[in-house]
């Protein structure tokens, strides 16, 4: 079973992500934060298999997430799924170490995704 800390703030959004990866049969427990604490208190807990993160938090940065993420778990993969189709964003997100960017629009590729981050998945 996967082990997802999912950085996210719409629960809509993280049901969707959740039903697409059911669909495409990758098991999965999740642990949803919204906020900066909260990813903080989550770190803490027993190793995650992967972080997906959006990348626009509401007074907090998915770029603030993922120096947390590698600070406290530095060898978990790391991918933003995000709805800023802007090309910068992904540029800036994947030289911040980011294993992955994947567009909202774009969800039916996270399956596929995470089973090349994830070699386990």
């Amino acid at each position: 079973m996967l082990r997802i800390l999912l950085i996210e703030d719409c629960a809509d959004d993280a049901e969707l992500l959740a039903l697409e990866l059911d669909e495409a049969g990758l098991a999965a427990t999740w642990t949803r934060v919204a906020g900066e604490a909260e990813l903080l208190s989550a770190v803490d807990e027993p190793a995650h298999d992967l972080v997906v993160s959006d990348l626009g938090l509401p007074g907090f940065s998915g770029l603030r997430a993922l120096q947390l993420v590698r600070a406290a778990q530095p060898d978990v993969p790391f991918i933003f799924l995000s709805g800023d189709p802007g090309e910068d964003a992904m540029t800036t997100a994947l030289q911040a170490g980011a294993n992955e960017y994947v567009h909202k629009q774009e969800l039916a590729r996270m399956p596929a995704v995470i089973r090349s981050v994830v070699p386990d998945a």
